[in-house]
């Protein structure tokens, strides 16, 4: 998951330009719950999330609150399993074909041989100051992960929503080291 947030970082430095199109989580995802060892999954339209935004009155929250305010929705399903191969390239597939239209933009993919970890990041929008979906994929041998996200964002906004609503915590800003001693 830290290829994840290296590339999440990378993909917020990406303009991205493309008319909308709706993503739908695919059904068949659903069906991953019976072969899944846990299972989260976060269902908020936008109702819902005036409604959690409501709740979110400290002064902490009051940014990721007002950017709440303005998604449409957000959705998650996150299925670990006990061994490799319960869920087939199929069953991703189903989710990549919805992002092969012109609305979606590929901005980060991220394959590794070794590990078997995989990770892709689209973005749909036509403004180049802010991004209007976002579609995360994760998936290794043991765990697959979408993560769609509705409606404007500024790319700042991903950070905030971490952590919060099922989404996967990413640091954007890359932290500083101290300074050696005896450095100057």
């Amino acid at each position: 998951m830290k290829r994840l947030g290296i590339a999440l970082i990378l993909a917020l430095t990406t303009a991205v330009g493309a008319p909308a199109q709706d993503f739908k989580m695919p059904v068949n995802l659903d069906r991953l719950a019976s072969k899944a060892s846990e299972t989260t999954e976060v269902t908020l339209n936008g109702r819902m999330l005036q409604l959690a935004a409501k709740f979110m009155n400290d002064e902490d929250d009051a940014e990721a609150r007002e950017m709440v305010k303005k998604l449409k929705g957000i959705y998650v399903r996150s299925f670990q399993f006990d061994s490799s191969g319960a869920y087939s390239d199929s069953d991703v597939e189903a989710v990549r074909s919805q992002l092969k239209s012109p609305a979606w933009e590929k901005i980060v993919n991220v394959h590794s041989k070794r590990n078997g970890e995989n990770a892709e990041i689209y973005f749909k929008g036509d403004n180049p100051d802010r991004i209007d979906g976002l579609v995360i994929i994760a998936a290794d041998p043991k765990e697959l992960t979408v993560v769609h996200i509705d409606g404007p964002l500024d790319p700042s906004d991903i950070e905030k929503l971490g952590g919060e609503f099922g989404v996967p915590k990413v640091e954007v800003r890359p932290k500083t080291k101290p300074a050696k001693a005896g450095a100057q």
